[in-house]
């Protein structure tokens, strides 16, 4: 088919106006600081900061979901000098719904502190990474340093990001505008508009996935092969396959098979809206067999629901910008039947995203606390902003539809096919002093000028209209509302999902440990109560403050503190601290380190003066 250039117009003006705006909604939302991780590290074996007596033989992390380790670079074990004592052998240990991933060490570590450095993508596309510590004997020095460069950051993650917005949008072009030239039928010159509007939807995301697969590896800190060999890799490439084959397609639909069909020759009347439908739902599963809806709990109802929801969106966002095109450039063919079509199929649209958006809201955000927390259920509550004031500006659109099928003015016929060809212009006389034939300069001067009149009877006619004027406003109004909410949903689908970022806080997050001992040293003023808080509370290095009160709950002195902390289970300590004294009745040790987790036995020992001391003994736990 033949795509010609339109010229400036108020539709030129109003399409750079959505440009502008999806621009700037994707800086703001792909520019934004993302999160730090979707899947989590959530334990490891040996644990952060723990002192084990002997060398283990791996070292096995566990993770919040599943995650894919590739590379040189997945899962390293250095020791203190940087070398790596790991064999490079990644083992999947994962079972009964536990996701753990394992390295095998060489043998004949010294004693000494090795760093565990890591990075994985995680199950819905996107990488993350990390770092701890452990010690064999005892702690020692190290000189191991990392890079602060976290996989999918810096310019590289910037471009990727940004490269998803035109890959969604470019798909609600493509299926929108199919989606309305087969369901609403406009007629032949309109349908050639739409035409381009899915053209120049399949461009974008056609270009947006190359540039996504081009960035891949970059973005996830592994090699371009290492990077397709993913689910996420596949669904990308997969997409690219789904996209030839809409080529193909769209130039079934809008090309000479059109006007075989209009011939009444051709492919039977179901065959090209039964191949859309397949071609639509593979694509809408490339995005959702690899992100989001992919993982988490009740994937076998979110995929499919992730589909309709991708597919309704499009029908309804893409046909919206279909409708804006048309009412701009060939408004006398925006019958009442084509408004009828498509208001039905926005309807239903909007049931289909609303019934599956609430699922999915509930199944990735989990609870209130969720939904205003995190960053997730914020650009949620944004989104869900947008689609209310969508569906306002939708309320006014129906009202000038209404008027609209009030009138009489204009008919449901097609006028006259947009490339129809125009008369010939009259013969334009011979230039002075040339050989004869027309004078081409004067000719194109004259073909400008009448292609101007044309121009301005159709804006002045296009004007004059009231009714469509009016939903013309309405509908450009919607449309730059969508261009909002899918920059909002680009950057949804960046961020962790509330539920997983919540359980992750929680599984990393161990609970501050409090406790009361009563104590009696036997002299004056030696009786009263020790409070010892311990943060975080976990394995590696803690914060303890000690405060003393007498009976009536004031602050309370001694002469000498004393803390020992031991593990009987594993025959470990005791380990012993002075705190520091830094207040009348209160005492801290920043340096407090408990290498394993269980119950520790903590000594307390009181000395109030020369002669007069106690030492009280309770247990705690350590997670």
């Amino acid at each position: 088919m033949t795509f010609r250039m339109p010229t400036t117009t108020t539709a030129t003006r109003a399409a750079r106006l959505l440009v502008l705006l999806a621009a700037l909604g994707t800086l703001l939302f792909a520019g934004a600081p993302q999160a730090a991780a979707h899947a989590s590290l959530t334990g490891s074996s040996p644990a952060d900061g723990e002192v084990v007596a002997a060398a283990p033989e791996t070292v096995v992390l566990t993770f919040s979901e599943r995650v894919t380790l590739s590379g040189d670079k997945a899962l390293r074990v250095l020791d203190p000098a940087g070398g790596r004592v790991d064999t490079g052998e990644i083992t999947d240990l994962s079972a009964d719904g536990t996701v753990r991933h394992g390295v095998a060490l060489t043998g004949g570590l010294a004693d000494g502190t090795y760093t565990v450095a890591w990075q994985a993508v995680s199950a819905d596309s996107h990488p993350i990474a990390g770092a701890f510590t452990f010690s064999v004997g005892a702690p020692s020095e190290t000189s191991v340093r990392l890079s602060d460069q976290q996989p999918g950051g810096g310019t590289v993650g910037l471009l990727y990001e940004t490269a998803r917005f035109p890959a969604y949008a470019g798909f609600v072009l493509l299926v929108g505008g199919v989606a309305f030239t087969l369901l609403c039928r406009p007629g032949a010159g309109a349908a050639r508009a739409s035409g381009r509007l899915a053209l120049a939807g399949w461009t974008a995301v056609t270009g947006a996935t190359l540039a996504l697969v081009l960035l891949r590896g970059p973005y996830t800190g592994v090699g371009l092969r290492d990077a397709i060999d993913t689910k996420t890799g596949t669904a990308l490439l997969s997409r690219l396959l789904l996209l030839a084959a809409a080529a193909l397609f769209l130039a079934v639909l809008y090309g000479g098979g059109a006007r075989e069909r209009r011939g009444g020759r051709g492919l039977p009347g179901y065959a090209l809206p039964v191949a859309g439908a397949l071609l639509a739902v593979g694509l809408a599963a490339t995005w959702a067999l690899s992100e989001h809806a992919s993982t988490g709990q009740w994937t076998q109802v979110a995929v499919p629901a992730d589909v309709i929801h991708l597919l309704a969106a499009g029908a309804w966002l893409g046909g919206l910008a279909t409708l804006l095109t048309l009412l701009f450039r060939f408004p006398e063919q925006v019958s009442r039947a084509v408004v009828r079509r498509f208001s039905l199929l926005a309807f239903w649209s909007v049931v289909a995203l609303a019934v599956t958006g609430i699922f999915q809201a509930w199944r990735q955000v989990g609870d209130a606390d969720a939904l205003l927390s995190t960053r997730y259920g914020q650009l949620l509550i944004v989104k869900v902003a947008l689609v209310v004031l969508i569906l306002a500006a939708a309320w006014i659109s129906r009202r000038w539809t209404a008027r609209l099928a009030e009138g009489t003015g204009h008919r449901d016929a097609d006028p006259p096919a947009e490339g129809d060809p125009a008369p010939e212009p009259a013969a334009v006389p011979s230039a002075p002093g040339s050989e004869g034939g027309e004078d081409p300069v004067r000719r194109a001067q004259l073909a400008r000028q009448r292609a101007a009149v044309r121009q301005t009877r159709r804006r002045r006619d296009r004007d004059a209209d009231a009714e469509r004027s009016g939903l013309r406003r309405s509908v450009l109004a919607e449309a730059a509302i969508a261009a909002l909410i899918l920059a909002v949903t680009t950057a949804l689908t960046g961020s962790t999902p509330a539920r997983t970022e919540a359980a992750a806080a929680t599984a990393s997050t161990p609970e501050p440990i409090s406790v009361q001992l009563p104590y009696d040293t036997g002299g004056p003023h030696g009786q009263g109560t020790a409070l010892l808080d311990i943060t975080p509370g976990g394995t590696g290095d803690n914060v303890l403050h000690l405060r003393l009160t007498d009976p009536e709950g004031l602050p309370n002195g001694a002469e000498e503190v004393r803390i020992s902390l031991t593990l009987p289970a594993e025959d470990l300590g005791p380990l012993r601290y002075e705190p520091t004294h830094v207040d009348v009745g209160h005492w801290v040790s920043d340096d407090l380190r408990l290498p394993r987790p269980g119950d520790w036995e903590l000594s307390l020992t009181l000395r109030t003066s020369e002669i007069d001391q106690t030492t009280e003994t309770t247990t705690v736990t350590v997670g």
